[in-house]
């Protein structure tokens, strides 16, 4: 019985030691896949990285890792125009069956999902601020973008008529979609300034925008996109996404 109980001891010190070994390890490498992520995308601060699943040895032994978890703040993403990037905040993505090197100098995820965020005053310098002709004495330009609820969003513009700068902004609500690379928003009706309704060309070129989003982390792509409180969300996905390397 006492030489039982002593198997029993040494097996739970062996483990603790084995669970605690584990844990250094798994530290060491979030520590590692991190840095390197940062310095292959150009980084301005050390992404969040976690490594999920117990035991982490017996995944390095296969050189395979279940589940890691990135978190990104403030991306600065690439828009196709010189010179020019967007914000992205608290970029997050969940990475499947991630096979990585020896050094960690490499990783390469199955298969990614996740979510990112572009605030509406973000999201703001991509539409026509300035004013512009829609008809003969009628000038507007975008002001604003706020939640209109549903999904949608609220655009508020500003416009002059004959030299007029009206009261009040006119709200348009409009429905936000993702296309490929681009966010794109397009009015789902069109408003009139002081009573009087402009062709739909001219103030569509007003009221609708869109903003190519390129080079994200890894090569994961855009999928889905709503309005929400703050800004729109995006839901992110990709294959074969590269963590480092």
């Amino acid at each position: 019985m006492r030489a039982l109980r002593i198997l029993l001891v040494v097996v739970v010190i062996l483990g603790g030691l084995f669970a605690l070994a584990d844990r250094l390890a798994v530290n060491f490498a979030q520590g590692e896949v991190a840095d390197k992520l940062k310095t292959s995308e150009g980084l301005a601060a050390t992404p969040d990285v976690s490594i999920k699943g117990f035991p982490f040895l017996t995944q390095v032994v296969g050189g395979s890792l279940d589940d890691v978890e990135i978190g990104i703040k403030d991306y600065e993403a690439a828009t196709g125009t010189s010179g020019r990037s967007i914000r992205i905040d608290d970029l997050q993505a969940d990475m499947k069956g991630v096979e990585f090197s020896g050094d960690y100098s490499s990783a390469t995820a199955t298969s990614a999902t996740g979510t990112a965020s572009i605030t509406y005053a973000e999201l703001l310098k991509t539409a026509k601020s300035e004013p512009t002709q829609v008809m003969p004495g009628v000038t507007a330009s975008v002001v604003g973008l706020s939640d209109g609820g549903n999904g949608k969003i609220k655009v508020a513009v500003e416009a002059t008529v004959l030299g007029t700068r009206l009261p009040q902004p006119v709200y348009v609500l409009s429905t936000v979609t993702v296309a490929g690379d681009t966010v794109r928003v397009h009015a789902d009706s069109l408003p009139s300034f002081g009573g009087v309704q402009a062709a739909e060309n001219e103030v569509r070129s007003i009221t609708d925008f869109q903003q190519k989003i390129d080079e994200l982390p890894g090569g994961i792509q855009l999928d889905k996109v709503v309005a929400g409180k703050n800004g729109v969300e995006i839901s992110v996905k990709g294959s074969n996404v590269k963590l480092a390397g």
